[in-house]
């Protein structure tokens, strides 16, 4: 396993200024924002020479393209959202094609209409399951197009908020291109110690074989994020089991200030055995 960052922790006023500073900090792979290359993080449209420009940056400092962030609201209440979303993704997969990036990451959203990582009582409801099932054929349909995989990270606050509803999904979908985002933290607020190694562990045993990356963040006691390193995630447990369920990828951390990345790099490497 290595280790990324997302290009998005860093306030660079250029491509080449971000993937240096990935460089520079030990990380060997990003996960790709466009608001680093100063578009819109969903970009109706992505020019050539902003392609290669990342081309570019991505060759100099060899730092690896692992995802693309496409996130939007999938399950939004105004279905004008979710259409303009649709037209984001197909503008992102087409470039991750160009930029030999295998995987864009999705939210599968809330029907909250403002905040789509905030919790709605109808995101466990069969509407809104459905209108998930909707979209994710439309996108998976996008994804086909370019030849590229997308990925979904189960998270408390959506619509797929446990390891369970992650499953149950891509075994609706039965499509290979349907990844998960693997990431512990969001898959508890507060917990014993037995009761974290758990939840990881039930999720690795049914989400493993299809796990695309790894995100490192942390909780803190009262159930809070924190930065990868400074709260109560077992990362021990964690990277130990990640590996014996057969996951030999990225671990990406986010979540962190641009001044606590290097702190992130060194703990990760004691984990991960990076050279």
């Amino acid at each position: 396993m290595d280790k990324g960052i997302f290009s998005k922790t860093f306030a660079t006023e250029s491509v080449e200024q971000n993937f240096a500073l990935i460089q520079r900090l030990g990380y060997q792979a990003t996960q790709f924002n466009f608001a680093s290359a100063g578009l819109k993080a969903l970009p109706d449209a992505i020019p050539l020479r902003v392609i290669e420009q990342i081309r570019q940056a991505r060759d100099r400092h060899n730092v690896r393209l692992e995802a693309i962030s496409a996130t939007f609201n999938m399950t939004h209440p105004d279905p004008a959202v979710i259409a303009q979303g649709m037209k984001s993704l197909d503008a992102i997969c087409a470039a991750a094609e160009m930029l030999d990036c295998p995987l864009v990451t999705l939210c599968t959203g809330s029907m909250d209409a403002e905040d789509q990582w905030r919790f709605h009582p109808d995101n466990n409801g069969q509407h809104a399951w459905d209108t998930l099932n909707v979209s994710m054929r439309e996108a998976l349909s996008i994804a086909q197009k370019y030849g590229v995989a997308l990925g979904i990270e189960p998270e408390l606050a959506n619509i797929v908020n446990s390891a369970e509803k992650a499953r149950r999904l891509i075994d609706d979908m039965a499509s290979p291109l349907l990844k998960v985002i693997f990431d512990p933290a969001n898959l508890f607020e507060e917990a014993t110690l037995a009761e974290q190694h758990q939840v990881v562990q039930n999720a690795l045993d049914l989400l493993g074989p299809e796990i695309a990356i790894a995100h490192a963040k942390d909780r803190t006691p009262d159930g809070s994020f924190t930065t990868a390193g400074r709260g109560v995630l077992d990362y021990a447990f964690y990277l130990t089991h990640l590996r014996a369920a057969g996951f030999d990828g990225c671990v990406v951390t986010h979540g962190l200030a641009a001044e606590e990345a290097e702190e992130v790099s060194k703990m990760l490497d004691k984990y991960l055995q990076v050279e």
